[in-house]
């Protein structure tokens, strides 16, 4: 029995049909990484608090998959939204499993485009999106300040951009964190740090229960900016003011409690993620 399930198993291995083989690497990123409805229950309600109306034009940059794009439109009859990603196969796989899963009269207000975010040319927007810690690919001032101006200018009048960050006295370490999910384990590996340039070097890797490991599934090669820098680099590009949201701690649960809410300070923690709205 024994030499029987050794052979079932190597024949599996040895053809490639390990769970880390079949994995699908981003549909683990959205499972993993990703909530869209949590993400933009929080842009609906900053932006009608900062703005009092609703916001209906969305462009989520460095949108990977558009699962927040399409997310979106699938909100409000009359929401539109921009995915833009310079990666065509992230694009191609989000079209395919997101886009075109929506009824036809939603799928005609979601636009995906492989260009630069840089330089990407869009209608005025009520909100964009740089989540994920996307925009640090920026590693010097200049180039940031770049990508900021660039977005100020495909704001709307009274338009908000939004964006995220984390920090803490672990994020200038090199560690690995694991978080068990349903049919595999998440690995956040921050590989490298190097305080003098302030480069940070991340990968996330997938593990499974049949001891399959898909290392490497996504890399990171990012700067780490702080919170201080990020807000006077957004008033360099000119706008008029910065919003900080931290998140609320659940005691019970000894984890975030997915409630931010805007402070001027903030307790010095090992590890956090905060968001910030930068306003015209």
């Amino acid at each position: 029995m024994c030499a029987a399930r050794t052979s079932r198993t190597t024949s599996r291995k040895a053809s490639g049909q390990t769970l880390a083989a079949k994995a699908d690497r981003h549909r683990l990123y959205e499972n993993s990484v990703q909530d869209a409805d949590a993400e933009l229950d929080f842009v609906e309600r900053e932006f009608r608090q900062l703005r009092g109306r609703n916001a209906r034009y969305l462009r989520e940059d460095f949108c990977g998959t558009a699962s927040v794009a399409t997310a979106w439109v699938r909100r409000h009859r009359q929401n539109r939204a921009v995915g833009v990603d310079l990666d065509p196969e992230v694009l191609a796989w989000g079209r395919t499993q997101h886009v075109n899963a929506l009824p036809r009269g939603e799928r005609g207000r979601v636009t995906l485009l492989n260009e630069n975010v840089l330089q990407a040319v869009t209608p005025p927007q009520d909100v964009i999106l740089a989540m994920n810690f996307s925009y640090w690919i920026f590693k010097t001032r200049d180039a940031l300040r770049d990508y900021f101006k660039a977005t100020l200018a495909a704001l709307g009048e009274d338009g908000v951009f939004l964006l995220d960050c984390f920090g803490g006295y672990d994020a200038f370490r090199v560690l690995k964190e694991r978080r068990e999910l349903k049919g595999f384990t998440y690995v956040w590996d921050q590989a490298s740090y190097n305080p003098v340039t302030g480069d940070l070097r991340c990968h996330i890797h997938y593990e499974f229960p049949d001891r399959s490991l898909l290392r490497k599934a996504f890399t990171y090669d990012w700067r780490l900016w702080t919170l201080p820098e990020i807000r006077e680099v957004l008033a360099e590009a000119g706008f008029a003011r910065t919003v900080v949201y931290w998140q609320g701690w659940d005691d019970e649960a000894d984890e975030g409690d997915g409630d931010y809410q805007p402070v001027e300070s903030a307790d010095a923690d090992a590890g956090w993620i905060a968001y910030l709205a930068a306003l015209r």
